[in-house]
């Protein structure tokens, strides 16, 4: 059935804007009037072939996208209109009228229309990549196939949230360290670039000689009054040849391997990397997913070409019939005590469970590491602004003393 936007009048005249399925623009339109809204505009969202509804998928505006807070919404809402007995149509069209995201309200049209033809849910949200992930669409299918969608979904819901919780405490966290960094530079360029040059006017009409700190500094204001679109121009072209060599494959791993070997921050891409591992891999296999299957998936949203380089080999391993714990056993990717958690929970048969409390230890770690950071990062850069602004004004006040002597 073919999806139309419309634009109507409720019955206070107010603007209402919407997408409703029908057979045609016709009936669209006297759906509308039966709901009690008056059509101004209707026309095609989306196409009503079946081909278009297994292949087409929503293109999403930067300014459009689907958030992970509303897509977290949404699992939680269809898991429990679910559970309540509702069908599975009915319980999409019922999202399709909550939700306010134009794009979001395609992609639900989209899947509605796919699972009224016939296909499973899994198989819908295939078509739309770039808003479910490999292990969204995974847990669904295994939730279809063995009937236990429901749960599936609230323990989707879960999972998203506690990882947009921890990327709210992580960036609330880093928050002041980068509002203060943003205000040093620009305040420290204004000083150099238009304070001082009008300061050090006077000291070169008296043709004095000047201390070195203060010809460096006025070299310095200088070189940016005249060349700062210069400055700003090298700083974006490595800014944008740091993003192309970065998208190459010798250039990602080299990055992802720097990550890893950068004193402290390297500890800290291991700790999250980890974290990411064991809890997607528990979702996984706690759904029903088999575990080489499970591994396939989780290599894919690591986020590091070294830690999907270990997962490939521990998934040959475990093919052979070998141990998770001892296919991932003696590199730095997986830290000791991950390993050890991980054999003991495949030897007492809850390896799900392991997973959970690995996941839990190291989001922690993250956190707390993370804070401890930014507690040492802020007064290393009033340090460093203070030394910046003193470095100033000594270079200013000098001449002036020299001056004084001078008179005296």
């Amino acid at each position: 059935m073919p999806v139309y936007e419309y634009r109507a009048l409720d019955r206070a005249g107010k603007n209402r804007d919407g997408i409703i399925d029908a057979d045609s623009p016709i009936a669209a339109r006297q759906k509308l009037r039966e709901t009690g809204f008056f059509p101004v505009s209707v026309k095609t969202s989306v196409s009503s072939t079946k081909e278009s509804a297994s292949t087409k998928t929503v293109r999403l505006p930067f300014f459009n996208r689907i958030k992970l807070g509303e897509l977290s919404v949404a699992t939680r809402q269809l898991a429990i209109l679910l559970g309540a007995g509702i069908t599975l149509v009915a319980s999409l069209e019922a999202m399709l009228m909550q939700v306010s995201n134009p794009a979001f309200k395609r992609v639900l049209a989209q899947i509605k229309e796919s699972v009224n033809e016939g296909n499973s849910l899994a198989h819908a949200l295939s078509n739309h990549p770039r808003v479910f992930s490999n292990v969204y669409i995974n847990m669904v299918r295994a939730g279809e196939a063995s009937g236990s969608l429901e749960l599936v979904l609230h323990r989707l819901a879960d999972l998203s949230e506690q990882e947009q919780a921890l990327k709210g405490r992580l960036k609330a966290a880093m928050a002041y360290p980068v509002l203060m960094s943003v205000v040093g530079v620009v305040v420290v360029f204004f000083l150099v670039a238009f304070v001082v040059p009008n300061v050090t006017r006077i000291f070169n009409e008296m043709h004095q000689a000047l201390p070195l700190p203060t010809v460096l500094l006025i070299g310095v204001s200088g070189f940016l009054m005249k060349f700062w679109w210069l400055v700003l121009a090298m700083v974006l072209a490595l800014m944008v040849l740091f993003w192309r060599l970065k998208n190459t494959q010798k250039g990602r791993y080299a990055w992802d391997r720097l990550k890893l070997a950068i004193p402290l921050l390297g500890a800290f891409n291991i700790k999250t990397a980890v974290a990411r591992f064991a809890r997607t891999l528990g979702s996984l296999l706690q759904n029903g997913v088999p575990l080489l299957t499970a591994l396939g998936i989780v290599k894919n949203v690591v986020g590091n070409t070294l830690f999907a380089e270990v997962i490939d080999a521990a998934m040959d391993a475990v093919e052979k019939g070998n141990a998770l714990a001892n296919a991932i056993t003696g590199n730095r990717c997986f830290p000791p005590i991950a390993v050890q958690m991980i054999s003991a929970g495949e030897q007492s048969g809850h390896l799900e469970e392991m997973l959970d409390k690995i996941a839990d230890m190291y989001e922690r770690e993250v956190e707390s590491q993370v804070l401890t950071m930014t507690s040492m990062l802020e007064p290393v850069m009033i340090l460093f602004m203070g030394v910046t602004v003193g470095f100033i004004v000594i270079s200013m006040l000098l001449p002036i003393f020299d001056l004084n002597q001078m008179i005296r």
